[in-house]
């Protein structure tokens, strides 16, 4: 009984964080919806890049959604002894952790199908945004001097852009010197053939492969966690009477 009432008492009190964190990321993600510029007032032209790039609102929103009602499951069921509420948090973490290794297996096989449908719809938003849309550009500016890397496949994908037909010139970090990291010339399309700066997609997949490690091991963090509070929840819904 003294293992039961522990157990229960940490399963009521890490749902309970839980359901802080989904009450936060609700907040914030409601506010974004409906208040953008007060937030983008608050946290400067970055918030906004994201924002251009995805909904960061609805995003929040949902996150936070999952993350309230987990955590209102697990401590309700907790606390009242409640199964129904148990096994309702149990099926809700299981689906996660399936859609989780679902996602992971996809990324780790399907690498290639995914760089090709990331193609048909990144590089047309790129030659048709790029050079008009001040918050689509920077996003694509901050991506490209963070990486190293220029444009999605490469600095064709700029050909045909806004940028490109107002100034006949390729972003400067398609011309990358590889011994300071700056363009000290225009990058036209000789000298953008002569540096071969490969694309962000190839870069960032360098960048994760290089860092597998700590993305495994973070990844194998969650699903740890994910696990254990399955395993707790099912030992509390075995042991009601």
């Amino acid at each position: 009984m003294q293992c039961f009432g522990f157990i229960k008492t940490m399963m009521i009190l890490f749902n309970f964080l839980i359901f802080l964190c989904g009450v936060a990321l609700l907040a914030v993600g409601i506010w974004v919806s409906v208040d953008g510029p007060s937030f983008l007032k608050i946290f400067g032209p970055l918030s906004s890049s994201a924002m251009q790039f995805v909904n960061v609102g609805y995003f929040l929103i949902a996150a936070g959604a999952i993350l309230f009602a987990l955590g209102f499951l697990g401590c309700y069921g907790a606390h009242s002894e409640n199964k129904c509420a148990l096994m309702m948090f149990f099926l809700v973490l299981l689906l996660i952790f399936i859609a989780e290794v679902a996602a992971a297996v996809v990324a780790l096989v399907y690498t290639t199908m995914a760089e090709h449908f990331l193609t048909l719809l990144v590089v047309p938003a790129i030659k048709q945004d790029y050079g008009s849309q001040k918050d689509f550009t920077q996003v694509w500016n901050s991506t490209m001097a963070g990486l190293g890397c220029c444009g999605f496949n490469n600095y064709t994908d700029f050909e045909g852009s806004p940028y490109f037909l107002r100034n006949h010139t390729f972003p400067p970090y398609c011309c990358f010197d590889s011994g300071n990291g700056t363009a000290t010339e225009a990058c036209t399309e000789e000298r953008a053939k002569d540096k071969i700066v490969q694309g962000c997609f190839s870069q960032l997949l360098y960048d994760l492969r290089a860092n597998a490690a700590t993305v495994g091991g973070v990844a194998a963090g969650i699903g740890a966690l994910e696990l254990a509070a399955m395993i707790v929840s099912m030992y509390l819904y075995c042991n009601l009477k």
